[in-house]
């Protein structure tokens, strides 16, 4: 999936020369603290709710904030993958979309997003989680599949969390079976350090409390 495949009409851009006020009262009614500024198809930047605060007049337009200095967007072609790095490391609650002309053409939300990464991630498909944790100079995914898929199992999704002053990362795999007793086995034998795993009763009740608190943050 492309960024263009994620934009919405969810929630409005504002115009530049509608007031901050109304930026303000929309960013309350979609429940985003961003709204991107667009008059016609030219994208001018984001406005934010931190903005208009420090600004203190918000009877003026948008366009008297300084959106040169706060102007994020992705183009319509780059992977999913990009538009949830740029959310992750501007914490943006929406990302605006733009052509290759830099031709606004929407956007999508944080929201959004989490739901995709919901229904890609095989967090409905019946299975077990395990998490390895590896030294990243041994990681191997076909080493770590060929595991799984020796003891008549299926790797149904994967993914890599680490930090910049550590050389380890833990590796967490979903896989297609609810006994996992003989895949841990056969892990172990290979020397591979089982952090935690998890049956599918345990990973759904999980995912669910963890899916549902972000779905009221988001709400508030």
């Amino acid at each position: 999936m492309i960024a263009r495949d994620l934009i919405k009409d969810d929630v409005p851009p504002i115009k530049p020369f509608e007031s901050m006020e109304k930026a303000l009262e929309w960013m309350d009614e979609f429940r985003v603290s961003h709204l991107p500024v667009v008059d016609g198809s030219k994208y001018y930047g984001l406005v934010t709710e931190n903005m208009i605060y420090d600004c203190n007049e918000a009877s003026l337009p948008v366009s008297e904030l300084n959106l040169t200095m706060n102007r994020p967007f992705v183009f319509e072609d780059v992977h999913v993958y990009k538009v949830m790095q740029m959310v992750a490391e501007l914490k943006l609650s929406v990302v605006p979309i733009l052509n290759k002309k830099e031709k606004y053409i929407g956007l999508s939300t944080m929201k959004q997003l989490m739901d995709y990464l919901t229904n890609t991630s095989s967090i409905s498909e019946a299975g077990s989680v395990i998490v390895l944790e590896i030294n990243q100079f041994d990681y191997s995914l076909a080493h770590i599949s060929q595991i799984v898929e020796s003891n008549d199992a299926k790797v149904l999704s994967s993914f890599i969390t680490s930090s910049l002053d550590s050389k380890m990362m833990d590796v967490t795999i979903k896989i297609n079976r609810t006994n996992i007793e003989a895949v841990l086995q056969t892990f172990y034998r290979y020397d591979y350090k089982v952090k935690a795993s998890f049956s599918e009763d345990e990973f759904e009740q999980d995912m669910k409390k963890r899916y549902q608190g972000l779905m009221k943050y988001l709400n508030m």
